[in-house]
């Protein structure tokens, strides 16, 4: 018996001594990526995700060295690499700003881009697009921190309405790009011509691989190079760039933050509409940090019954369903109204609805002289705090505005806006003028009997 136990005992430190090298063993084996097909060869199908999950995903200490193990995309050395790593190492405020805002979504993306057995370099792509800022835009209209254009964010379904915009959503934008990003590579079977596509349009991709075909040219992302608009030229640089960057801080003097190899958020279910404040309050959350992790949605409340998540940090979220528990008192002081026509100026509706013009405009992003157009939908304040009724999901999914520009002399038009301090001046200046006028009248008089005197 005392033999068996030793050779138990003996058994067990041996398994425990060698735990670590067989650990290792499978990291390495569920870490190797498969090499990429080249340009020549047909281009394969769509990536598809992994079946399995990765042994140990926390294996790293943090996601920056969780990405360099998953490098994957062939590198590319020239000038244009050489002058964007200049450009980012000599920028420490850019990258230490840049990663205070990443190590919000870092996890989430490798997570995902793991998943679907793709390059882990591709995390760094909102870096090149929006600096990770999911409020980005961008002057042809792109969103978020993926830079989504109108057109292609809805050939993705992510939703762009009066109340939402999940181009600039976290989870849904995340989820479409990686999507895009796989259709591409299954298109052009290369990642760089996927990433070039990505920023320039796969038609004109097409379009210029086919110009170098024509010519008996190579259709490698370098030598395309000719028929890009320099925005696309500098992409994959960029991109290559800020990867030589991540995979050796130390040989360009860089010092990136630590952003734990952990996830920072995680999804709440929300089961009828809340004030985007009052979600804040419950989560003991400052409104910024709220926004920046819900920046998808474009109003003072947050619509919609639980398909709609709002994400919240890890601790926080026991705490919103702590606080939602004892709160007892309506989550939304917001309604909607459908202007019928001119008589529903916003001043009207101020007065009406007990609040100010400004509140109005600012809840509902309506720009400075301007009015609204009848048939739009804006949000007012409800007149009741003791009604519990939810915006209903036909109003916010057709909800529209339109505005015209206010015209001087209309009633409901100049006045209304006006701020207070305004109309206080407004109020001076007039008085001014008609004391002024009494003045000038007085003076008038004055001279009138002074030269009737013979003066």
């Amino acid at each position: 018996m005392q033999k068996t136990t030793r050779n138990t005992t003996s058994l067990a430190v041996l398994v425990l001594m060698l735990a670590p090298a067989l650990s290792h063993a499978v990291d390495t084996v569920s870490t190797n990526v498969a090499p990429l097909a080249p340009t020549a060869k047909p281009a394969p199908a769509p990536l598809q995700p992994s079946s399995a999950a990765k042994a140990d995903e926390y294996r790293e200490a943090d996601v920056w060295g969780r990405i360099r193990t998953g490098y994957a995309i062939p590198d590319i050395d020239n000038e244009l690499v050489a002058k964007h790593v200049k450009w980012y190492s000599t920028r420490p405020d850019y990258i230490a700003r840049t990663s205070a805002r990443a190590s919000r979504y870092l996890f989430h993306v490798v997570q995902e881009l793991e998943k679907r057995n793709m390059p882990t370099e591709l995390a760094l792509l909102p870096i090149i697009e929006s600096a990770f800022n999911p409020q980005a835009y961008s002057k042809a209209n792109a969103a978020g921190m993926w830079q989504f254009v109108p057109g292609t964010g809805k050939d993705f379904n992510l939703k762009q309405d009066m109340f939402k915009d999940e181009r600039r959503g976290v989870l849904a934008s995340t989820d479409a790009a990686l999507s895009y990003l796989q259709r591409l590579y299954g298109m052009f079977g290369d990642w760089p011509l996927a990433l070039a596509a990505y920023n320039w349009g796969e038609g004109n991709v097409q379009r210029a691989i086919k110009k170098n075909q024509a010519l008996g040219k190579p259709t490698d992302y370098e030598s395309l190079y000719e028929h890009m608009p320099a925005e696309t030229r500098e992409y994959v640089p960029k991109l290559q760039a800020v990867k030589n960057i991540i995979a050796n801080p130390a040989q360009y003097h860089v010092s990136l933050p630590v952003i734990d190899n952990s996830p920072y958020f995680t999804a709440v279910d929300k089961t009828s509409d809340i004030d985007l404040t009052i979600a804040a309050q419950l989560a003991e959350l400052s409104v910024e940090e709220f926004k920046a992790l819900n920046p998808q949605f474009n109003r003072p409340v947050i619509t919609g019954g639980e398909q709609t998540k709002i994400l919240l940090p890890q601790q926080n979220a026991e705490k919103f369903h702590l606080n939602l528990a004892q709160w007892g008192r309506s989550l939304s002081t917001w309604t909607t109204h459908k202007i019928t026509g001119a008589k529903d100026s916003i001043a009207s509706l101020a007065s009406r609805f007990g609040t100010t013009p400004e509140v109005i405009r600012q809840a509902n992003n309506i720009p400075a002289s301007t009015r609204l157009k009848a048939g739009s939908t804006i949000l007012v304040p409800k007149i009741s705090t003791s009604v519990q009724t939810d915006i209903a999901e036909h109003v916010v999914d057709n909800a529209v505005m339109a505005f015209e520009a206010e015209r001087a002399g209309r009633r409901g038009g100049r006045a209304e806006k006006q701020t207070n301090a305004e109309r206080i001046k407004g109020k001076v200046a007039a008085l001014k003028t008609r004391v002024a006028a009494r003045n000038a009248k007085s003076a008038s008089n004055e001279s009138s009997r002074y030269k009737r005197r013979g003066g």
